[in-house]
């Protein structure tokens, strides 16, 4: 039985459960539960807290996981990152006091940073040559330098409104850009069965996410212009109409140029375009 992490709470859970839940997974009934059993799909799912996943399936018995790519980094074990999953994007910063003179990555030469990730910050300094005393901090960083903990922070910054209500700003190249992903086992071999399965099921709900299907009807004449406008992942199916000069056609789109794509086939003469939402795909 392929046992998987997930994460308990905070702003990895819900779009990993409803990923998990869309890739066919039995997830928990209510929010007590912290193991659950799926034996139609062979996998065991286990609630924890998101610092905490690289820990257990780099050095427990837990197989693979979904956690972000900053606290895989950060957690200093042997999991191993198999593949993005599209969501919890963020972005890892230095900020300091606005009055302050720091401008560039050499300031932070001799300087205290406080960070919840002081290991990648600690190997992010390192790498680049400075030397900087990092301080650990579980989370509100955004005020140890006013306290008198730190001269500067490094943490995530999504859009910038909190440091700039603790009188900070961002300076620096960014440390990071992170976004969810999953993990696996050094002990569990990436060709193995089970973790295909997954990986499948995730990149089917992934490329769900990102195309829509689009139907219409085109004259056989303006077929070719159609297909030239929205060629479709392979081909588009296209099938005969009751009509003799005009053909029906289905065909993949990406979502976020669908209202684009039906202006193009409406101008090369398709009618009776109507788009329809995926819930899961295998490509």
């Amino acid at each position: 039985m392929l046992r998987i992490a997930v994460p308990n709470k905070g702003m990895l859970s819900e779009p990993a459960w409803n990923m998990l839940s869309e890739a066919g997974y039995r997830l928990r009934s209510n929010p007590r539960q912290l193991v659950v059993e799926d034996p139609d799909n062979d996998i065991e799912l286990f609630y924890l807290r998101p610092l905490d996943i690289a820990v257990y399936v780099g050095s427990g018995t837990i197989d693979c996981g979904i956690t972000g790519e900053d606290l895989l980094k950060n957690s200093g074990t042997e999991a191993l990152e198999h593949m993005p999953l599209g969501f919890g994007a963020s972005t890892f910063r230095f900020a300091a006091p606005n009055e302050s003179s720091f401008s560039k990555l050499e300031d932070i030469e001799g300087k205290r940073v406080a960070t919840s990730f002081d290991k990648l910050v600690h190997d992010y300094l390192v790498e680049h040559g400075i030397n900087a005393q990092t301080i650990h901090l579980d989370g509100a960083v955004e005020s140890s330098v006013q306290l008198g903990v730190a001269d500067l922070i490094a943490d995530v910054v999504s859009t910038g409104t909190t440091l700039r209500n603790a009188g900070l700003r961002i300076f620096a190249d960014p440390i990071m850009h992170s976004e969810a992903c999953l993990i696996r086992s050094p002990r569990l071999d990436p060709k193995d069965e089970r973790l295909t399965v997954l990986s499948r099921r995730l990149e089917g709900v992934l490329t769900a996410q990102r195309y829509v299907l689009m139907d219409y009807d085109i004259p056989i004449s303006k077929v070719s212009a159609a297909v030239a406008a929205a060629p479709g992942f392979e081909s588009p199916t296209i099938s005969p109409l009751h009509d003799k000069q005009w053909n029906a056609v289905r065909v993949m789109v990406p979502k976020a140029q669908v209202n684009q794509i039906m202006d193009k086939l409406y101008e090369v003469g398709a009618r009776g375009i109507i788009v329809t939402a995926l819930q899961a795909s295998r490509m």
